[in-house]
């Protein structure tokens, strides 16, 4: 997902892909620990899609505060 797709998105659509992604996150960790994974980098993918979002998120809230 790029930086620009996301600013398109609305807040509450932001914090829902982030909550689904964390979700996804969770599983695919716990499945590694138990079962070699069909894609090993999915979870690099997942972290990164989350710290953009999260980061688009923190520029919107320190943009209202001005």
């Amino acid at each position: 997902m790029r930086a620009n797709d996301i600013r398109e998105l609305s807040v509450e659509e932001i914090q829902s892909r982030i909550t689904g992604l964390e979700e996804e996150r969770f599983r695919l960790k716990f499945r590694s620990a138990t079962e070699p994974l069909e894609d090993p980098l999915r979870l690099r993918w997942i972290r990164k899609d989350i710290a953009r979002l999260k980061t688009i998120l923190r520029e919107r809230s320190l943009e209202s505060a001005r």
